[in-house]
């Protein structure tokens, strides 16, 4: 799941009822690298691959997300372990040497995590008794702590969240639930295009005389005030912009509103949540409904179990402004769902389904198999197993598998036994020294080694996915001040008072009304037909 927590803090205590599984990792293992288009070959997982650290480890819940190029694994436990970039100390561990292979957490050994986000470079974790911990980049007040003068956070900090049941991190923000009465969603950090929910962006002018614009951090956590007298029960953030659930089955959108990825028929930011006209009535969302945000695109299971999504599917075609059901995955039980920069994963009955752009082989489809997919398509070698959890982030997946009756085929799969690459930290005067790190390559359990072999099946479109980044610079590029103009006319603290300048009309938005479908949608079979 995108920034992960879409799942109520009962569900995530119980997982899937079947205490745990097994952690699987595919994509990019050059941290750093990403999301760079170019990575040694010896560094890609094109397939499902076991992580040393974790073999045998009942792992219970991941969480990363599309603007992450880190990762957190709760197991049974209740432990947390953080592996992938750290030079913001997000990993927790008290410095800024990024890791290859998980770790425990020790800051938080005390106490049994049961949730878990992350952000660009920081991280949340939610206790089994309600009380939030953060670690990571603090300079917008991301970590909730009241305060953003510390601007590295490297161990675990308590947040200024009482009595939470689940957390959300978009890239520089972070959105906990929680269940005080009338707090039922808390938000802080960086307010730029409104995903924080207040009705504001907090922007002002640097200095009188210049027009260099920034925006004011909230580091105290703050509930929304328009869903004060909601009980918001799912919520998955992007890179800036946020979705959420409440217990009647509405759905609510808000922040950067590039590509249609709030769903409201026009690229508008939205300062304050609104409501997704389309599940209102007939559509509104069962109690558990899937909520999920990527880069650019959101989506969630309406009734029925049918998945919707809108935003931008893919790098060739029109953006989907307003939901619109993915009929190829039309009768599958989704039971998950995560979205990465441009790619998605779903556990859905016993198998796993994979789509998008791929870079370095985050489909997990196999040296054999396509690199990327336009429409969705069963991952084969997960086939007949039962999904617990999945993350994905910049250019990697993450899935946990149940490892009920397949003890024997998890013996098929290889173990990454850590990154060919030097490991770095930062000191305190910001200079990079290089710690030594064994360089070696994935193995099979099996001891058989790995065929590495690029597929020359790739989807036409791939070559054109670092226009994509999970920082979402291309689509801010694009239309950054036309959003803020439309959002004010709003009524939501007009931005007329500013002396700014009149925006351009972004060139790839049109009037803003609903596109049509695409040419052959309709003609898509409706049933449980992903391809294998």
């Amino acid at each position: 799941m995108s920034a992960s927590g879409t799942v109520e803090k009962s569900e995530e205590a119980d997982g899937a009822g079947s205490g745990g599984g097994e952690l699987l990792f595919c994509g990019g293992t050059v941290w750093d690298s990403l999301p760079k288009k170019t990575m040694p070959v010896e560094a890609q997982l094109v397939s499902p691959t076991r992580i040393r650290s974790l073999v045998g480890v009942d792992i219970r819940f991941v969480a990363s997300s599309c603007s992450s190029c880190h990762f957190v694994a709760l197991d049974v436990e209740g432990r947390c372990y953080t592996w992938g970039r750290n030079e913001k100390g997000q990993l927790g561990h008290g410095d800024t040497r990024q890791r290859s292979l998980p770790s425990i957490v020790q800051g938080l050994s005390k106490h049994r995590i049961v949730n878990a986000a992350t952000g660009k470079n920081h991280t949340v974790v939610i206790t089994d008794d309600g009380q939030s911990f953060s670690f990571g980049f603090n300079k917008y007040g991301q970590l909730g702590t009241g305060s953003s003068k510390v601007e590295i956070e490297a161990f675990p900090v308590e947040s200024l969240v009482s009595q939470a049941t689940v957390t959300a991190c978009g890239a520089d923000f972070t959105v906990w639930l929680s269940s005080v009465e009338g707090s039922s969603i808390i938000t802080a950090g960086l307010p730029q295009y409104g995903q924080l929910g207040h009705g504001t962006d907090n922007e002002y002018n640097t200095k009188d005389s210049s027009v260099r614009l920034a925006y004011e951090p909230q580091p105290r956590p703050r509930s929304i005030a328009s869903l004060s007298e909601k009980t918001i029960i799912k919520v998955a953030c992007g890179t800036n912009h946020t979705v959420a659930a409440d217990s009647n089955g509405f759905v609510y959108t808000w922040g950067f509103g590039g590509y249609g990825r709030l769903g409201h028929r026009e690229p508008k930011d939205e300062w304050a949540p609104r409501l997704v006209e389309v599940f209102q009535r007939h559509n509104v969302l069962p109690h558990n409904a899937i909520v999920c945000a990527g880069s650019v695109s959101s989506a969630c299971t309406g009734g029925g179990g049918q998945l919707y999504m809108w935003g931008k599917m893919k790098i060739n075609g029109d953006e989907w402004m307003y939901p619109k059901p993915v009929m190829d995955l039309s009768g599958w039980n989704i039971r998950c769902m995560a979205s990465g920069n441009m790619h998605h994963f779903i556990g859905a009955d016993d198998s796993c389904i994979s789509w998008g752009v791929s870079q370095f082989g985050e489909l997990g489809y196999g040296p054999l198999g396509q690199k990327s997919s336009v429409n969705p398509k069963k991952v084969d070698s997960l086939d007949g197993m039962h999904v617990i959890s999945v993350a994905c982030g910049l250019s990697f997946s993450v899935i946990v598998v149940d490892k009920q009756n397949i003890v024997d085929r998890l013996d098929e799969f290889e173990v990454f036994e850590g990154a060919a690459i030097e490991e770095t930290e930062v000191n305190d005067n910001g200079t990079s020294v290089m710690n030594s790190a064994n360089k070696l390559e994935p193995k099979a359990a099996n001891s058989k080694k790995r065929k590495q072999e690029d597929s020359s099946d790739e989807d036409e479109s791939e070559n054109e996915s670092d226009d994509y980044e999970a920082n979402g610079k291309s689509a801010r590029t694009k239309s950054k001040r036309r959003g803020k103009s439309s959002g004010r006319g709003r009524g939501k603290g007009g931005g007329g008072t500013r002396g700014k300048a009149a925006v351009a009309k972004s060139s790839n938005r049109g009037s803003g009304h609903a596109k049509a479908e695409e040419k052959g949608s309709s003609g898509r079979a409706r049933g449980r037909k992903a391809k294998s």
